[in-house]
């Protein structure tokens, strides 16, 4: 089944159910939207399908529900978007708005790429396969994002690694750019 056009209307999917996430704040210049940064998450790690992706973009994880929560459950981060295993698509922050997603990061010489950046992150790990409806949902926001924004194009959508070398290495090795890639060319 074909997925309806995705538009954005006041910084928002039309179609992608929002989930206001507390930890955001307002872009240097919200006209100055030129990356897009995809990233592999799971919680807990390597677990797929729960709300705990949720929870900990909406400050709401229980340090008690797992180990590794006791970790990470004090975090302030967030993300633009949130694609499913299924595909499905959830938005925390509004595009115009700062995510904290990137964290420490530089690209092209420019630092603090959160200030200039969309984040997408995708449920799945750096070594488990993403699903090919992850890969069609990202395709569609892409080009919404690409056909709303000048400064995007299919040249300026990167993964966490090239932003956080030596730091982060998601979306991992299991992200198929090759085929993302034919995907986002399709008309």
């Amino acid at each position: 089944m074909q997925q309806p056009q995705q538009t954005i209307k006041e910084g928002l999917l039309k179609y992608a159910p929002f989930r206001d996430s507390p930890n955001k704040n307002e872009r240097p210049d919200a006209n100055d939207i030129q990356l897009i940064i995809v990233h592999g998450i799971s919680l807990p790690p390597g677990t797929f399908g729960s709300s705990c992706i949720d929870d900990l973009f909406l400050n709401q994880l229980d340090p008690h529900q797992h180990p590794y929560f006791e970790e990470i459950h004090q975090l302030k981060v967030s993300s633009h978007l949130l694609i499913r295993r299924d595909g499905n698509v959830i938005q925390y922050v509004p595009f115009h708005q700062r995510a904290w997603h990137a964290g420490v990061s530089c690209y092209q010489g420019e630092h603090n790429c959160n200030d200039f950046s969309i984040g997408i992150e995708l449920e799945g790990t750096d070594d488990t396969p993403y699903k090919q409806e992850q890969y069609l949902a990202l395709s569609q926001a892409c080009k919404s994002l690409i056909q709303h924004y000048p400064l995007l194009s299919e040249e300026t959508i990167v993964g966490h690694c090239d932003v956080a070398s030596g730091r982060k290495t998601d979306p991992g090795e299991s992200f198929d750019w090759i085929e993302f890639k034919r995907l986002l060319s399709l008309s």
